[in-house]
């Protein structure tokens, strides 16, 4: 049962990776905070540093726009 759900997080994952531009700002900002919570057991404000940079390096229009997730 944990393969799979390892397997569904790591397809779903990419697929939200792969629209993360396209998505409206709300739904970014609620998948954001629910990625620093599934990384607990870490640095909350690091993962908070290393997902937004992530995210700033791959999409561009969120780069453009000065768009900032919370916390970052």
């Amino acid at each position: 049962m944990q393969n799979e759900r390892e397997w569904v997080s790591h397809v779903l994952g990419e697929a939200v990776i792969d629209v993360w531009s396209g998505l409206p700002q709300d739904v970014q900002q609620k998948l954001f905070e629910q990625a620093v919570l599934a990384g607990r057991g870490g640095n909350e404000d690091r993962l908070r540093e290393r997902l937004a940079k992530f995210l700033h390096e791959h999409h561009q229009r969120t780069a453009e726009a000065g768009h900032r997730m919370p916390g970052a």
